[in-house]
């Protein structure tokens, strides 16, 4: 199977509450963030960030804007989930609206980015 069939493929096995669970509450607003991102696209979280770093002009505050570090421990604690998240990196994550979510596929530019961000838009 060519590598564009497999990458779609398996995005498509994902479970939907795999996605869902995914997606947080934060300033009001429906976000997910920026490592769960880069594993849903099938990229490192560093990459995803330089790439939304070097195209900071495609990501206004309301389609993606830097946690607190309050916001980022109340997401832990709910999630139980504080070691697996990196809760010790000294680097906020970047929080997507569902904007920012269908922008950083087009920032990123792989055909997996591109169907996951539809997938959660959808």
């Amino acid at each position: 199977m060519p590598e564009t069939q497999t990458n779609t493929v398996k995005t498509l096995m994902i479970a939907d509450d795999v996605v869902i669970n995914k997606i947080h509450l934060i300033r009001e607003q429906k976000v997910m963030l920026d490592s769960d991102l880069a594993e849903l696209y099938g990229v490192e979280t560093r990459r995803l960030k330089e790439q939304v770093r070097r195209n900071m002009i495609r990501f206004p505050e309301h389609f993606m804007f830097e946690l607190t570090r309050e916001e980022y421990d109340l997401i832990l604690r709910s999630q139980n989930a504080t070691l697996a998240h990196g809760a010790y990196s000294k680097y906020l994550p970047f929080a997507f609206t569902e904007h920012g979510v269908l922008m950083l596929s087009n920032v990123l530019k792989s055909e997996q980015a591109i169907t996951m961000s539809i997938r959660i838009i959808e």
